[in-house]
């Protein structure tokens, strides 16, 4: 069995604009592609490339550049060799494009087997308790009235992004605590906008509110500073999202004590064979990793697979937990009345695309 191509289609993608408190903007027009490795006896494999913030022309030419000589000709069964080959290039492209060609690899290799790619990883569990993952809110009572909402679905865990003001959000964390009582698990992500004094005076205000975990409050390079404020506070500090190296990067979070939990996701740490790696190397250390969105629709269904198939991954992430992330399948992952989501059952990622509303925005194909 060999690959006989790789290429990327892409279809504008049309939202609402929307933010995040440290001034990271999603939305308008983007392109989302759509990446294929076909094979020659007519098996393939897909993912997605491109997110709400940053469309997929942004990296298809790498992919076609860097990537797809690396993978042309190459048995789709041999995913980690291919993996650690294009992880070779990761200075040439972005950590996604590994990602979406490492996911179409698994994509092929479940369906060849029949299985859901979670099977192939070794299923942990079925289901899994979503938390809802705020967008910014111009006001602390906006941030309140939401937390209010998901709590009336049935979601057990909530999350904010807030203005990146430390006194702002100390006030923003307050409310919603108030608001939804002490039955509901709390997170706060200050999308690295604070340094160290202000990291451990929210820090310090929040643990008093009993928050779930407190998630990237200093850049991802302070090291030093992250070390500091996890000898200071006992709320789990969670880091590593975008950590230099990925999942080469992880150790010294570990070794040095700057964080309890570990991060990645598909797109920024490079596909599924890391991600479970990351997931791997923190159950040895008994510690959880938590997996952070995707992106997009395709990468989170790849994310689900794993975090079913590891034991130390605890949430799935709705983000936004207004829904923009979401197009090009025809039915999404979906949150049930009880605020759980379940593993696919399908063979490998197991969700169908929706090429007829894809198409009709189609703009180009590389290859």
């Amino acid at each position: 069995m060999k690959i006989t191509n790789v290429k990327v289609d892409m279809f504008d993608w049309t939202t609402e604009a929307w933010k995040t408190g440290v001034g990271t903007e999603f939305g308008s027009t983007r392109q989302l592609g759509v990446v294929t490795v076909e094979t020659d006896e007519g098996v393939s494999g897909n993912a997605f490339l491109g997110s709400s913030r940053m469309g997929a022309d942004h990296f298809a030419p790498g992919l076609i550049e860097f990537i797809k000589p690396i993978v042309m000709d190459r048995n789709p069964l041999d995913i980690g060799q291919i993996w650690w080959e294009m992880w070779k290039m990761n200075r040439s492209v972005f950590t996604n494009v590994i990602g979406a060609v490492d996911i179409c690899l698994w994509d092929i290799n479940g369906k060849l087997a029949g299985q859901p790619i979670h099977r192939l990883l070794g299923t942990c569990k079925h289901e899994v308790p979503a938390y809802s993952s705020t967008a910014y809110h111009e006001t602390i009572e906006a941030y309140a009235e939401e937390a209010i909402l998901f709590k009336e679905l049935g979601w057990s865990a909530h999350k904010l992004h807030p203005h990146g003001d430390p006194e702002t959000d100390i006030k923003i964390c307050q409310a919603v605590r108030d608001a939804v009582g002490d039955d509901m698990l709390l997170m706060l992500d200050s999308m690295w906008a604070y340094r160290y004094a202000e990291a451990l005076r929210v820090g310090r205000a929040i643990e008093e509110l009993d928050y779930y975990w407190y998630e990237d409050p200093l850049v991802e390079e302070d090291i030093y500073s992250y070390t500091k404020l996890h000898d200071k506070l006992d709320i789990p500090i969670m880091s590593t999202e975008y950590v230099p190296g990925r999942f080469y990067g992880n150790t010294p979070w570990i070794t040095q004590q700057a964080t309890d939990i570990l991060r990645g996701d598909v797109a920024v740490t490079g596909g599924i064979t890391p991600l479970v790696r990351t997931c791997h190397l923190a159950e040895g250390f008994n510690m959880m990793c938590e997996i952070h969105h995707g992106g997009n629709s395709l990468n989170n269904v790849a994310n689900l697979h794993v975090t079913m198939a590891v034991p130390n991954c605890e949430f799935y992430e709705v983000f936004p937990c207004t829904g923009a992330n979401k197009f090009g399948l025809v039915e999404d992952i979906d949150v049930d009345d009880k605020g759980l989501v379940y593993a696919p059952t399908e063979p490998g990622l197991g969700y169908e695309i929706d090429w007829d509303l894809l198409n009709k925005g189609y703009t180009a194909t590389a290859e």
